[in-house]
């Protein structure tokens, strides 16, 4: 009787495991959106599908933002092309999968902050559960001057969407 008490309970986690471990997949990234979104493609021949991928706990500069294109290009560099492992943490409120992305054995979105070409986004506190490590990295690429880092008074890409949905609102009162 005690050997099928835990047997049983190993059955009925065994789905869970199953989950967990399918959390991550491997993508080829085909396209490059900003300094933290990416086209990925994952399964098997013929039966692709394409997933647009958020890279978790960081926040890039948008397209039109000074160093927008940049970023873009920096993470192009580091994973445009390549085989990409995604490990899915969340879908935010546009659809996109919300993950860690390693291309090359090493997380793009760690080494984005460390280049300056990203600031720590710590929606959920995804950053903060990692142990504050990108902070770090972050406040070296600041003091060094890095990317972004290099202009006089950098926007955080949040502030910057902010204020462009602010001049664009038409301002009528009725």
């Amino acid at each position: 009787m005690r050997l099928r008490f835990p047997f049983a309970v190993c059955l009925a986690l065994l789905p869970l495991l199953s989950q967990a471990a399918s959390s991550s997949r491997t993508c080829l990234v085909v396209g490059i959106s900003d300094g933290d979104t990416l086209t990925a493609r994952c399964g098997r021949l013929g039966a692709y599908e394409e997933v647009k991928v958020r890279i978790a706990a960081i926040d890039a500069p948008e397209r039109a933002q000074p160093y927008g294109q940049r970023s873009r290009q920096a993470l192009s560099r580091i994973c445009y092309f390549e085989q990409a492992v995604i490990t899915e943490r969340d879908t935010d409120r546009y659809g996109r999968t919300v993950a860690d992305v390693r291309c090359n054995g090493e997380d793009a979105g760690t080494r984005m902050v460390a280049e300056g070409w990203a600031w720590v986004y710590d929606f959920n506190g995804i950053a903060t559960r990692r142990g504050g490590g990108l902070f770090k990295l972050q406040d070296s690429a600041r003091a060094q001057r890095l990317g972004l880092w290099a202009g006089a008074r950098p926007q955080p890409p949040w502030e910057w969407r902010r204020r462009q949905r602010e001049d664009h609102s038409d301002g009528f009162l009725f």
